[in-house]
């Protein structure tokens, strides 16, 4: 029982699913050759009267772990865990997308299943499922189901939003949680630039203030849905979707997408100035402008810079 199992320097994996005995998992272990007398195992649990304490879920053997040092693994539970990041930006489309391809949870959702049916099945009838879900690295267990998953990466989200909310800046322009939340997803979406994220959260705070429309590109293209092919036309932004920011005033009825903690700040803590506008410059910033006139040679030059890179002419 103290000699190490037979893996070499690599490692195995063994999965304990519901009913396997302690005598079968010591026959699976004897026949893929790393215990090789599986009744001493089974001798061992016995003699510690833990026999019927395995607990199912898979688990990683080690180089160097013996017989032993495995039943005792086995008996507290030390299941491998397997990983899901929901990444910064992204929808709820491509969340469910990455829980329904991910092989290690249990799918439980069904295909068809609108996102309506999908809040409705984790508790929250009558929510939007868009940006309510937590970006970050989740750990589980093989097999955990893919609501469970869901339900935590909400209530994350939950209590961090929470938490922001409560030590959010004076005199801001939102009147809930969700509306602060809305933002900082168009703030998510608008930059990847943690330089820039409470300048541009500025701006759209400013607007608000002043009455004006956002103008967001990001909220036109979420409001287009499937129709988006990937450029936006002039004709776009005078369409009228609920997500068209040119054309309705106010924030969005629901975030965009998923926002991370960065861009919640951003909302939650913006920095104000006398900003209005703002250009990509084509290197991942943006410039910043205070009139109207300004921002439009600013679109002209930005504009000119990335045809002339397109097009391999010398720039200025």
């Amino acid at each position: 029982m103290r000699t190490p199992l037979h893996i070499g320097d690599d490692t195995a994996l063994l999965v304990i699913k519901s009913g396997m005995s302690l005598h079968g998992i010591a026959t699976e272990l004897s026949e893929r050759n790393i215990l090789p007398h599986p009744i001493h195992l089974v001798w061992e649990a016995i003699w510690q009267g833990i026999t019927g304490k395995v607990k199912i879920g898979e688990y990683r053997i080690e180089a160097g772990l013996t017989p032993r040092g495995l039943l005792h693994k086995l008996i507290e539970g030390k299941v491998l865990q397997r990983t899901l990041t929901i990444i910064e930006g992204w929808s709820f489309k491509e969340l469910m997308h990455a829980i329904r391809t991910n092989e290690y949870l249990t799918h439980t959702l069904e295909e068809n299943l609108t996102d309506e049916a999908i809040m409705e099945r984790i508790g929250l009838p009558n929510n939007h499922p868009e940006g309510r879900f937590y970006p970050d690295t989740y750990h589980f267990p093989l097999g955990a189901p893919d609501i469970t998953f869901l339900e935590r990466a909400y209530r994350t989200m939950e209590k961090r939003l929470a938490d922001a909310w409560a030590k959010r800046s004076e005199n801001l322009p939102y009147q809930t949680p969700l509306e602060a939340l809305t933002l900082a997803s168009i703030v998510e979406k608008e930059t990847g630039n943690p330089d820039e994220r409470a300048r541009i959260a500025g701006v759209f705070v400013y607007r608000l203030r002043l009455g004006m429309r956002l103008q967001s590109d990001p909220t036109v293209i979420y409001g287009m849905g499937e129709s988006f092919t990937g450029n936006i036309r002039r004709s776009d932004l005078r369409k009228p979707t609920p997500y068209n920011t040119y054309t309705e005033h106010g924030l969005p009825p629901t975030p965009i997408a998923m926002p991370g903690s960065a861009a919640i700040h951003a909302a939650l803590h913006p920095t104000i100035g006398k900003d209005l506008f703002f250009v990509a410059k084509g290197d991942g910033s943006h410039h910043f402008s205070a009139t109207f006139d300004e921002h439009k040679r600013a679109v002209a030059r930005y504009q000119l810079r990335r045809k002339r890179k397109k097009n391999g002419t010398p720039l200025d």
